[in-house]
């Protein structure tokens, strides 16, 4: 995450729907911002949550009385994205997942924050043929919004993991804001090698050692902002590649299979190996200090499922931009 030193949303208060590990909310407490509610049905990740927040997240979203819900200026929605996802089956608003949104609506009625902001998976922009992102579009405008939607991608904000993901901005119309705009790209100066942990002790259960690994060619000394691949197990299907430290990582995942699962495999040290969850808790933005989840599993699937802190950050600083005028 970055370092802000201009608490720009000192004085609003937000609340944290779909909450995960609390992405969202780090990234606006980052900016001054009060946390006043929180919701997630999950219970490994309620407590993680709890861990890390000192309070544990109301559950099932679907049940509760929106009318209950504190007064908030911002409502932030990471609302789940399976339903949408290409590695899921695209059902979209036919999946009781994809339903979840309008639970996110019927809030947003109730209450009428200032700000609605939402993320999601790339696929969200492009499901059933933009169908989806118009149907959300059509539903925040009606209830009284300017809407923004855009896709970013973590590599050009300075974290080195190739993670697009749709980013949504909703302004209440009386603000009288319309010249928003997303952050702009800054440069990357920091690789997967230098976000791996140093003691071996930690990491050493991770490396992999099969008589089918094979190496291409490409030489392993040269940077890049994008995924440098090394070399294939078995077949090389997803979780089966071998990638350089001296580039990105590719996007984590909370599910999937293969000798390098969710993360990908690297060339540590003459060796091959996954990712440990707190190398990616930190290529997803997490400070080391933030408690994982102690079951590994678990700490992969969070993490997959989870938001680029640093993204949201910069989004947020657009956010206070305009709202401060």
């Amino acid at each position: 995450m970055i370092e802000i030193t201009d608490k720009k949303l000192n004085g609003y208060k937000f609340i944290d729907l779909f909450a995960g590990m609390g992405g969202f909310r780090i990234a606006l407490e980052s900016l001054g911002a009060e946390c006043v509610y929180s919701n997630e049905w999950d219970v490994p990740v309620q407590k993680v949550y709890a861990d890390n927040f000192g309070d544990v997240p109301e559950g099932d979203i679907t049940k509760i009385d929106e009318y209950s819900i504190p007064y908030h200026d911002i409502l932030c929605a990471g609302f789940p994205c399976q339903a949408f996802s290409i590695s899921g089956k695209q059902r979209g608003f036919e999946d009781s997942r994809g339903t979840l949104f309008f639970d996110v609506a019927r809030i947003v009625r109730a209450k009428k924050p200032k700000i609605v902001f939402m993320e999601n998976v790339k696929n969200f922009a492009t499901h059933d043929n933009g169908r989806t992102l118009q149907i959300v579009k059509n539903i925040m405008e009606e209830l009284g919004y300017v809407f923004y939607q855009k896709i970013l991608n973590s590599v050009d904000y300075g974290i080195p993991q190739k993670r697009e993901r749709i980013y949504m901005v909703c302004f209440r119309k009386d603000l009288q804001i319309n010249d928003f705009v997303y952050p702009k790209k800054i440069k990357l100066i920091r690789h997967v090698e230098d976000y791996l942990l140093r003691d071996e002790d930690q990491v050493k259960h991770l490396y992999v050692n099969r008589s089918d690994t094979q190496f291409n060619k490409t030489k392993d000394d040269t940077y890049s902002n994008k995924t440098i691949r090394l070399g294939i197990v078995n077949k090389g299907g997803q979780g089966e590649r071998i990638y350089s430290t001296k580039g990105i990582a590719i996007t984590l995942s909370a599910c999937g299979g293969g000798v390098f699962a969710r993360t990908g495999g690297y060339l540590i040290n003459g060796k091959t190996r996954r990712l440990h969850p707190r190398e990616c808790a930190r290529i997803m933005g997490y400070p080391d200090s933030y408690r994982l989840a102690k079951n590994a599993n678990q700490a992969y699937k969070q993490l997959g499922n989870s938001v680029v802190i640093d993204v949201l950050q910069y989004i947020a600083c657009q956010i206070a931009n305009v709202v401060e005028r």
